[in-house]
């Protein structure tokens, strides 16, 4: 007998005329394990406490927003097709989250709140990239609650059960109604497969960074390498509605261009990791738009300090050995003063230079004349 694997028999609950989402359940527990996760990476790598949440403020909203527009925008058909109803694209609630879109503009959120708070986006990428793998692995459960996201009919052993739900109303509704338990068909389990693949990868990056110490964005490259290389195969095997090109998915298209681009990332970045003090905040990191005056004072500091070198004197070398013992400039300029007047002092002087001897003589004979002189007019 074929132990096939049964859907959930409701994905929702309700609490008076509240609803309890098992899909909405599920993001936003994915979401506090990766912040609380992720906290404790960011802290074991140097980082300051709560630096984590502070950056989430800006990057979860922005992954949700982002992730919802793109499955709008590759399966605009469902919404604004012949059929669709425009509306229902706001209904998040009801599931449908490109992973891309979530990964796009989630990470320029947190580039933004990285900016803010003067902490490094990619040694932040690398601390909470398990923890995004993580929260990704928990969400997929969301998908076994909807009964959505499945793969095609198949008569393997897990094989999902999708059953048909009817809502209150007595319509058809296979996500928000509740089960007859009557099975409609047996469907590859695509979300299990990313769910494990999903955990295989935590467990890889974990491994690696424990063993390797990657940094500068390396890790958060390998995890979105990961990622796409099992979500590519994911891809191939589902069968619900999307938007085809040439007869392949759009998903599996984006996944091998971001496979690519996190490959080549991976091999690019520089090595190692960065220090504890490079992860404490009040660093300069600078706006965009601030980048060309920082160049520009950069290079200015450059050439003044040039011309300081140029105008300092050059290092001497007597007899082999650099004149770093001599004494300083003032010294070496007094020092050759007293051996010039030495040098003068002990030099005989020439026959027309005796100016000075020949007054002292001149003066002797003159005091004797004046002696004789006044002895000659005593006699007198």
């Amino acid at each position: 007998m074929l132990a096939y694997i049964p859907s959930p028999p409701r994905g929702v609950w309700y609490v008076g005329p509240l609803p309890l989402r098992a899909y909405a359940l599920c993001i936003i527990v994915g979401i506090i394990i990766a912040i609380w996760w992720g906290e404790k990476r960011w802290q074991e790598r140097g980082g300051q406490s709560g630096a984590v949440l502070d950056v989430a403020m800006f990057a979860v909203p922005f992954g949700l927003i982002g992730g919802r527009l793109y499955h709008v925008a590759t399966d605009w058909q469902k919404y604004f097709g012949a059929d669709g109803h425009p509306m229902n694209a706001l209904k998040v609630w009801e599931g449908g989250l490109g992973i891309w879109g979530a990964v796009l503009l989630g990470g320029i959120g947190a580039w933004i709140g990285c900016r803010v708070y003067r902490i490094p986006l990619p040694a932040f990428g690398d601390a909470i990239a398990p923890a995004i793998l993580l929260a990704q692995a928990i969400g997929r459960l969301g998908n076994y609650f909807n009964q959505e996201l499945y793969g095609r009919k198949t008569d393997l052993p897990w094989g999902l059960e999708i059953y048909e739900r009817f809502g209150s109303d007595g319509q058809l509704d296979m996500m928000n109604g509740v089960s007859t338990g009557v099975v409609e068909k047996i469907v590859q389990p695509t979300f299990l497969y990313e769910l494990v693949w999903n955990v295989l990868g935590v467990v890889a990056l974990v491994w690696l960074d424990r063993r390797y110490r990657i940094g500068h964005g390396r890790l958060f490259a390998l995890y979105v390498a990961i990622y796409t290389f099992g979500r590519f195969w994911v891809e191939l095997l589902r069968d619900d509605e999307a938007t085809h090109i040439f007869g392949i998915r759009v998903n599996t298209y984006t996944s091998i261009i971001v496979f690519a681009c996190a490959i080549a990332y991976f091999v690019l970045a520089t090595k190692g990791r960065e220090t504890a003090e490079a992860l404490r905040p009040g660093a300069d990191r600078p706006w965009p738009w601030q980048l060309a005056a920082l160049r520009a004072r950069g290079a200015q500091a450059e050439s003044e300090s040039a011309q300081a070198d140029s105008a300092t004197e050059a290092v001497t070398v007597v007899d082999g050995e650099p004149a770093a013992d001599e004494p300083e400039s003032t010294e070496v300029i007094e020092k050759e003063s007293e051996e010039k007047s030495e040098a003068t002092a002990e030099t005989p002087a020439d026959d027309g230079n005796e100016s000075e001897p020949a007054n002292d003589n001149s003066a002797t004979d003159s005091a004797e004349t004046k002696a004789a002189k006044s002895a000659d007019s005593g006699q007198n």
